[in-house]
């Protein structure tokens, strides 16, 4: 924990900005929603922003529950006219605590902080949702060099906390996000409408996937995997919801794979848990990841799950209770692991059960606690 000097003596609820890259509906984007929306709003003013206009599906989701984010306007990564708008922010909401969940914003916003006087500076606040390496060098440099400028450091997962340097390590406690499952667990009860919106069989199986068009998200992989599936299995469909900078690479590749309609490109998808209600496994093909929102919804959909053994996804996950866990860019070992599951309807039934049970204990009301508790003890102490 930092220091910060003599603070002005504060009542009321704790004023408190969330502050993000982007709005899409990426992992962490969705975490910052749920927390919010699931919030004390009694013991804290909840306050919102984001620095790239172009990524905004979420904006319209948060001003309906009363927190109109605000857009800090940054074209591109070199723009730099985000910081004093933040200042300008920090000090016309008089916020106490600014909590960050993307390593580009902190360090911008750590350094905005220390140029108010320490008895109105609010604390800082840094979640890590993802792996240290998968950051640019540039991202990891600026990370490392004002870090220590953090209040409290957070990670999603013990394995993002692990894969930071071991300085950081030391001073950062795991936090493992949640959602809400009760949410979630209401869409069950669309799986028939979502099957017949999109022409599927009640006895077709179907393997579903969410995640963004990122060549992190291994898509090639999924698409290759499918393929194999495909030819080995009948009766099985494909649906993928995403939207990314990938979309015209994945496009040509599912046209050279010969997919069709049996690997379903849905594209971006408001109501991405409902399509997942339809499917009967959830695939995730990552190369790396922090402590993926998606598959988290999958396990509270009770769907067994095939991912990859990257990341935080083995703290969810158990090989053969939950689905199966497979090795990274081994799109044969994906496919056999789907077969296998996709074959056995006893395995099947069983992984579900078993996810679901899992999933039920994601709720993100014992993280939310946590992370205010944490928001308490620095604005007040």
């Amino acid at each position: 924990m930092g220091a910060n000097g003599n603070r002005e003596a504060a009542t009321g609820p704790v004023r408190v900005l969330c502050l993000i890259k982007g709005l899409g509906r990426g992992g962490a984007e969705l975490l910052l929603e749920a927390q919010v929306r699931a919030g004390d709003r009694a013991r804290f003013d909840y306050h919102v922003a984001y620095l790239s206009p172009h990524k905004d599906a979420l904006v319209g989701a948060l001003a309906a529950v009363g927190l109109p984010p605000t857009c800090l306007g940054a074209t591109s990564s070199t723009d730099l006219r985000w910081l004093p708008r933040l200042r300008r922010l920090l000090v016309d909401r008089r916020i106490e605590v600014i909590h960050v969940h993307s390593p580009v914003a902190a360090a911008g916003a750590r350094l905005v902080a220390r140029t108010l006087p320490a008895r109105r500076r609010p604390r800082v606040v840094t979640t890590e949702h993802n792996m240290w390496q998968t950051h640019v060098r540039a991202t990891r440099a600026a990370d490392r060099a004002t870090a220590w400028l953090d209040d409290a450091h957070l990670a999603v997962s013990a394995a993002v906390r692990t894969s930071l340097p071991p300085r950081l390590q030391d001073r950062t406690e795991t936090i493992r996000h949640g959602i809400d499952t009760a949410a979630v667990v209401a869409q069950r009860t669309e799986r028939t409408s979502v099957r017949h919106e999109l022409g599927l069989g009640a006895d077709e199986l179907v393997v579903g996937t969410v995640a963004n068009l990122r060549r992190t998200k291994g898509w090639p992989d999924l698409l290759h995997a499918a393929r194999h599936v495909l030819d080995a299995v009948d009766g099985v469909t494909f649906v993928a919801v995403g939207q990314g900078p990938m979309e015209e690479e994945i496009r040509a590749l599912h046209r050279h794979l010969e997919l069709g309609d049996r690997f379903r490109l849905l594209g971006f998808r408001p109501d991405a848990v409902r399509v997942m209600a339809g499917c009967d496994v959830f695939c995730l093909a990552s190369h790396h990841e922090g402590l993926p929102v998606a598959v988290m919804e999958a396990m509270a959909l009770g769907l067994p799950v095939v991912a990859t053994d990257v990341g935080g996804l083995r703290e969810l996950v158990t090989d053969r209770l939950h689905g199966r866990l497979v090795p990274a860019h081994r799109p044969d070992l994906l496919a056999e692991a789907l077969r296998d599951l996709l074959t056995d309807a006893p395995a099947r039934g069983a992984a579900a059960v078993a996810a679901a049970a899992e999933g039920a204990a994601l709720s993100a009301e014992r993280s939310i606690q946590r992370v205010e508790a944490i928001y308490q003890a620095l604005a007040r102490e």
